[in-house]
């Protein structure tokens, strides 16, 4: 089971410490998430009853990509991913440009998760066709691969048109491409050409064994199963390694944490709410679930 730390509504400021402490603790990979601007949306936000992000005004968004550069900078173990990116609300060559170089300064410790997105306000502003972001998508995710590879490519598709031309730096290794979101939708995507699926919320039990149906049927569509996949499920269960490895033999790759949510008053009387609570719910989870795995 790998632990991915879930970094999402951190301060910009923040974020470098976190990810040394992640390396230093065992944590496989650390999240960062996007958006690009706050705005009163005309979008409903689809993950809350009454359609309002759960974020505010002054939430940090910091740019994913030159966060996980500096937060390569100064470790040498972590991976970093994006849980998720918007990749259709940019054009295909700032998204290949951007990954590549973060894959590249890292030394292939990027993983890049993608997903369609909810906020049409961001499309309007970055001028990219809302409603066209699936297709978009599903032909930007191998046009990508093939752009990574290296040397000249050409590409002639229904969304995106281009060469004999190539890009530089590339990585060194495939980057690997996991699908975000859990409408039928992003699960057929994952299971036609992901490498992997990410959660982007809390699943309770029974919600993640309906996910997994789900996805097995549309995995059998395609010829794959479950272990041709890998699946980072967050879980709004008590954690322990019991459940960890329960979840893991169901054919869960890894699960998503932010420790600090289940902050002890102890941790809090100590801490506050500064930077160093994190660590130190981190390092409590770390030694409690992590090392037991």
């Amino acid at each position: 089971m790998e632990f991915w730390l879930g970094a999402a509504f951190v301060d910009t400021h923040e974020y470098v410490g976190l990810a040394r402490a992640a390396d230093r603790l065992g944590y496989d990979t650390v999240a960062v998430s996007d958006h690009i601007f706050y705005t009163d949306y005309d979008a409903s936000y689809p993950y809350t009853e009454t359609g309002a992000p759960p974020y505010k005004p002054g939430t940090h968004w910091p740019d994913v990509w030159v966060t996980i550069g500096a937060m390569a900078a100064v470790t040498e173990r972590v991976r970093f991913a994006t849980n998720v990116y918007i990749a259709p609300a940019r054009d295909l060559f700032t998204v290949a440009k951007a990954v590549s170089t973060a894959a590249a300064l890292s030394g292939d410790r990027t993983t890049l998760g993608v997903g369609v997105g909810w906020c049409k306000d961001e499309f309007l502003q970055t001028g990219q066709d809302f409603h066209t972001r699936g297709k978009r998508l599903d032909e930007m995710v191998p046009a990508l691969r093939e752009l990574w590879k290296g040397g000249r490519v050409e590409h002639h598709g229904a969304f995106y048109d281009y060469g004999p031309l190539s890009i530089a730096p590339v990585p060194g290794a495939p980057v690997p491409v996991f699908i975000g979101g859990d409408s039928d939708a992003a699960l057929r995507r994952a299971a036609r050409i992901g490498d992997g699926w990410i959660g982007n919320r809390i699943y309770s039990e029974d919600q993640l064994e309906d996910l997994l149906t789900r996805l097995e049927g549309f995995l059998a569509e395609h010829g794959r199963t479950l272990a041709d996949l890998d699946v980072i499920a967050p879980i709004g269960a008590l954690p322990t390694a019991d459940l960890y490895r329960r979840w893991a033999d169901r054919g869960v790759t890894g699960t998503m944490a932010a420790p600090w949510w289940l902050a002890t008053e102890g941790e809090k009387a100590a801490h506050g709410t500064a930077p160093g609570l994190k660590i130190a719910t981190m390092e409590r989870f770390a030694e409690e679930v992590i090392a037991k795995m």
